[in-house]
């Protein structure tokens, strides 16, 4: 595909930051940085307006806390006002890359998403033997910035809007060592090259799919017949022979290896479907799905919180419809009606948690 221009005029348009704005702020207008812009919100984004155009805008300090559910993760949050300029950069980002984007990724994409994903990954199952489940070591912490923007002026020539991109990956480098050797590396190269994407940035979800695109590509070139699903950094590959999808683990690494990333060596191996195969919080097998037992768990300690706050006053009961209906939707994917009923049947909401498990929650 051509490479395309001519971005910052639409990139710097009043109307773009404002929906920018709009889309940054929904869910979260009761945060006291949000509120504060959103006050004076067009005289803000008059001045990130001319911020960018005169090129004197640089991103603020990330605020940064861990959190230890599902696993222990380190969460960086950008200043609101940098929020904004992050989607406004997508926003005309976005409709550039979707083309060259494969069919087989699903994670922060229009039409696509979670259940898209799961409908893939038990289509293989279900046709397939045998599935190819990996990840990529540290995936984010080890996006490598050069590499990065490499692939951005591939698809994009408006200086500007390169520059900008530019000046948002490189706001942060990882914390966390990720020192490894790659063919054609020198002794200090591993330390000189700047690398990682913060976990909590919108950027960053568009960008990792940028990142992995060409991995997607070269798979699907490989399969053939078989199946395969990408979300984010997991990866499914189903097929009805072993030794091919040996042989396409040595694809996959030399295609990350390029990248400078590495397959979780722990978390990547060939195994028989019918065992059940663990893919997006599900166990997904060729005649049923079930939850994980985490994501169970993780819902329940969830719900005691919130029914405490509901009860207290701290929570209303739009919160508790917005969790609840989430997660319903979730799990209401596969076969979890009983767990469902039994579940929610444990808090009172004074609305009746039966009618939650059906989802059919009437205000």
């Amino acid at each position: 595909m051509r490479r395309v221009g001519n971005l910052w005029t639409e990139l710097t348009s009043f109307e773009n930051p404002m929906r920018a704005a709009k889309a940054a702020a929904a869910g979260k207008r009761r945060r006291p940085d949000v509120s504060d812009f959103l006050l004076n919100l067009e005289w803000g984004l008059l001045d990130l307006r001319s911020e960018l155009l005169e090129g004197r805008y640089v991103p603020g300090p990330y605020r940064t806390f861990r959190i230890p559910d599902p696993k222990p993760r380190l969460i960086s949050a950008a200043p609101f006002r940098d929020r904004v300029v992050h989607r406004a950069l997508t926003q005309v980002l976005e409709p550039v890359f979707e083309p060259r984007f494969s069919p087989h990724s699903f994670a922060c994409r229009t039409g696509l998403g979670t259940h898209k994903a799961l409908d893939r990954a038990r289509r293989g199952v279900r046709r397939f033997q045998f599935v190819l489940k990996c990840d990529v070591r540290k995936y984010f912490a080890s996006i490598d910035h050069e590499i990065l923007n490499a692939q951005f002026a591939r698809a994009v020539k408006c200086g500007p809007t390169l520059d900008l991109a530019a000046r948002i990956v490189s706001g942060w480098d990882s914390p966390e060592e990720a020192v490894r050797y790659y063919p054609g590396d020198d002794l200090f190269a591993p330390f000189e090259r700047r690398r990682g994407l913060p976990l909590g940035n919108q950027t960053s979800q568009f960008f990792a799919n940028v990142y992995l695109s060409g991995v997607d590509h070269r798979v699907a070139h490989e399969i053939e017949s078989g199946v395969y699903a990408r979300y984010v950094d997991d990866l499914v590959l189903f097929g009805d022979s072993k030794r091919r999808l040996e042989e396409l683990r040595g694809v996959l690494n030399g295609a990350l290896e390029e990248l400078r990333l590495e397959m979780h060596a722990g978390k990547s191996r060939i195994y028989r479907c019918a065992e059940g195969v663990t893919f997006l919080g599900w166990r997904l097998f060729p005649d049923r799905a079930r939850l994980v037992r985490g994501n169970v768990v993780r819902f329940g300690r969830r719900m005691r919180r919130l029914n405490e706050d509901f009860h207290s006053g701290r929570a209303e009961w739009a919160d508790v419809e917005q969790s609840v209906r989430a997660w319903i939707a979730h799990a209401a994917y596969g076969d979890t009606w009983v767990l469902r009923e039994r579940l929610l049947a444990r808090f009172s909401f004074g609305l009746g948690a039966r009618r939650f498990a059906r989802g059919r929650v009437q205000q």
